[in-house]
This record gives C-alpha cells, structure tokens and sequence, in this order.
C-alpha cells in the first residue's frame, strides 16, 4: 500500500534557493501516485538544525505552485486552486522541523505515514553537516514523533548542475524512497516498534546519473568530521565601540572611533567538508561514497548515540558503578 507523504524541507518554497522540492513533489504525485502534504518553512532555513520555535508565535500562509517550476502565489487564506495551480501547499514562519511537528499533530493528525524531507540543496553527508542540517532536523522532529522518515540531498558536485539532471536524480531518490518503505530495517534500539528510526540518503549530482545504468547506491556509515571557524568578524560602516577612560577627566563611557569587534558574518571554509581527499575518508562512509560517485543510504537513530561501555567504569551492567 502507497504510504500518505508529508514533504518538509529547510530551503523554504521553490526559487533559486530551493531548486528541486518541486520536482519530487511532481514525481511523487504523478508518477508514484502517491498521496503527498507540503509543510515547508517561508524562507530559507539551512543550517538549523533541528530547533524549534518557542517564543515566536509561528504563522502560516497558504501556497499554489504552478508549472513548470512550481513558482506560485501566497494567500492567506484557503481558496479553490486557479488555472494552472497544481496544489495547496502550506508555508510557516518557522523551522524545519517545526513544521514537522505542526504538520503531524495540528494541521494532518494521524494521517501521515511517512515524512520526506528535502530534496537539500547540497549534501547532508558527514556528522559536521549532518548535525547542522536543517533537512536532518526536520526528519529526526518525525522520527521521534514515531512516524518513518527520509532525509535526501543532492550533493552539489558540479559547478553548474544541468537541468537535465533533476529528472534522473528525481526518479533515483523515488525509488530509494519507494525500496525503504517496502523493506523498512530493523534496530533493537530503535523507538517505534524495533524499527529504524530514520534515514539519510545522499545523492551527487553529477553526468553519470544519465547513463542507462545510472549510479551505485550504498548502504554507509556517517563519516565522523569536524569543521573549525564558522563565523568570521565583519567591520559595519560608520560602527565605532564605547570604552571605559579610568584616567580621563570625564567619568563614565566615552566613545571613541574604532571599529566594532563584536560583529560576526557565517562564512565558514567548505573545503575539508566538501572535498576532503579520498584516502582521509573511511570506506564505507557517506563521504566516501559521495566522493567516489556514489548515492548513499545512512540508518541513523534519532538521538545523540552514546558509547556503550566506557573502560573506567565497573559493576553490574545495572548500576555501572565509577570508582574514582
């Protein structure tokens, strides 16, 4: 039986920063037949992670995508679709996985069997990006509402991606999506019924996708990484800092013409993230498989995994008692 979708994303309704949401949607609807709701943040929203919104009160408008590439109007309200529209989707003024839970238990409460969430402009391989994504978070917010989720990204490869692209990678990622809801995995640890609580799947956009044999698929491992700088510090025009004279005549703050030191702009350095070199990456990691040409499935578990046994610690297994 087609599993009823929920499609979430962090990169908010389609344009040039959110390029591929509406082809899955199309293919999923028109080709799957598959049943498929659209609960998508208002605004890019990478980065992330999966935060959630409570002090603003999240606000929501209604979305009609339109062919060829799913530019549509906002209203807010609810109306009957227009020429052209194909759908009623839902933009929120919040987080990925924010609209996930809203999605779930507000506005289709027990009528969502599966969550996907993407398709992510750009990969979401490796623990440095995979604990910062946004599309990551969105799925781990349906896992642990117990309901089975995918996350999917394409891994920006190429300099430019061809249009022609989208087609194949679209008809890949549906069949993934199509192999994991028939064969869903086990995990003893799992928290809905012994399953696996979610999925990640990486798919590079590259030439090779329109061979007739198109690409490898791999079950992976998450590639432990770690980034260094994000941020870097920005002089604003016409800023200046206040600082405390003690041996002045005058008492108190004085302002004085230096630059503000205390302003910071996300710029990190994408390089050992994206391109690391082969032989650093393990076999068998969702890096090296990106790397090597390769889409990727990663079982995840929807918490932050713990070390089992630490050598320091002594007793039953019931109390692991530390003795210092």
């Amino acid at each position: 039986m087609s599993p009823r979708v929920l499609l979430v994303n962090d990169d908010g309704p389609p344009g040039p920063q959110s390029p591929y949401i509406y082809g899955l949607y199309r293919h999923l609807t028109t080709n799957l037949r598959w049943d498929v709701k659209v609960v998508v943040p208002s605004s890019q929203k990478s980065w992330i992670g999966k935060a959630f919104h409570i002090q603003e009160i999240t606000r929501g408008r209604y979305y009609y995508p339109k062919e060829p590439d799913g530019m549509g109007e906002v209203s807010s309200a609810s109306r009957p679709l227009s020429e052209g529209e194909v759908a009623e989707w839902v933009l929120l003024d919040g987080t990925p996985a924010t609209c996930t839970n809203i999605a779930l238990h507000n506005l289709y409460p027990g009528t969502i069997d599966l969550v996907i969430s993407g398709l992510n402009l750009g990969r979401n391989s490796s623990a440095a990006l995979a604990m910062s994504s946004g599309t990551i978070g969105a799925a781990m917010s349906s896992a642990l509402s117990q309901i089975r989720s995918v996350a999917i990204s394409y891994g920006t490869v190429l300099h430019t991606i061809p249009n022609e692209l989208f087609g194949p990678a679209n008809i890949l990622s549906g069949q993934i999506i199509q192999y994991l809801w028939n064969n869903w995995g086990k995990d003893v640890g799992g928290i809905r019924n012994g399953e696996i609580d979610m999925y990640n799947v990486n798919v590079p956009m590259i030439m090779e996708l329109l061979n007739p044999e198109g690409i490898d698929v791999h079950w992976t491992h998450m590639w432990r990484n770690s980034y260094g700088r994000l941020f870097k510090a920005i002089l604003t025009p016409g800023a200046t800092s206040t600082t405390r004279d003690p041996g002045g005549d005058v008492e108190g703050d004085v302002s004085r013409d230096e630059p503000a030191t205390l302003v910071f702009k996300f710029s990190p350095d994408f390089q050992p993230l994206i391109t690391p070199s082969l032989g650093s990456l393990p076999v068998g990691s969702d890096g090296w498989a990106i790397a090597k040409g390769y889409a990727s499935i990663t079982p995840l578990r929807a918490c932050f995994a713990h070390v089992d046994h630490d050598p320091a610690a002594i007793g039953p297994e019931s109390l692991r008692v530390l003795k210092l």
